[in-house]
Order: structure tokens, then sequence, then C-alpha cells
């Protein structure tokens, strides 16, 4: 499991309320490489605990933060919509 940096939770939020167009117009290469390594496993290994039962605690993670799962959903369609295999 990746810990959930405060940066990491910055950036779930973000994705989860913006609009995926926006931000692929304003993201440099840095952001890029942070979306698909990082967050990128992040929202992979809550989706895999949430439709796989994979044992994993990111619900509990996020849940401690204020993240929603509804927030998780709209940051993984946003991260799908940036071109971020989460599957």
């Amino acid at each position: 499991m990746v810990n959930l940096a405060l940066e990491n939770i910055e950036f779930i939020k973000i994705l989860a309320t913006s609009d995926a167009t926006i931000l692929q117009a304003g993201m440099n290469d840095a952001t890029r490489t942070r979306l698909d390594e990082e967050i990128g496993n992040i929202l992979r290994e809550y989706y895999h605990e949430n439709t796989m039962n994979t044992g994993t605690d990111w619900t509990k993670e996020f849940e401690k933060y204020g993240i929603s799962e509804d927030d998780v959903k709209a940051a993984i369609a946003c991260a799908r919509r940036l071109g971020i295999e989460i599957s």
C-alpha cells in the first residue's frame, strides 16, 4: 500500500472535482508521471479492493481524510479520461 501523504490526498481531491480537459491542458511531465505512477497505483488498489476484495484498506484510509466513496469514484473517472489505466 502506497503512503497516503498530504500531497496524494490533495491530488485525489483535485481529480475528484476537476474537469479532465482543463487538467490535461495544464499538466506538465512531472505531474503526468506522478499521476501515472503513484496516484494511479493508489486508485487501482482502491478499485481492486472494491471490485475483487483484495483486502487493502484504502476505503478506511480515504475516510480518515474526508474523501468519500463518491469522491474516489469521480477521481477514478477523471484519471481514466486522462489516459490512466484503472482496472
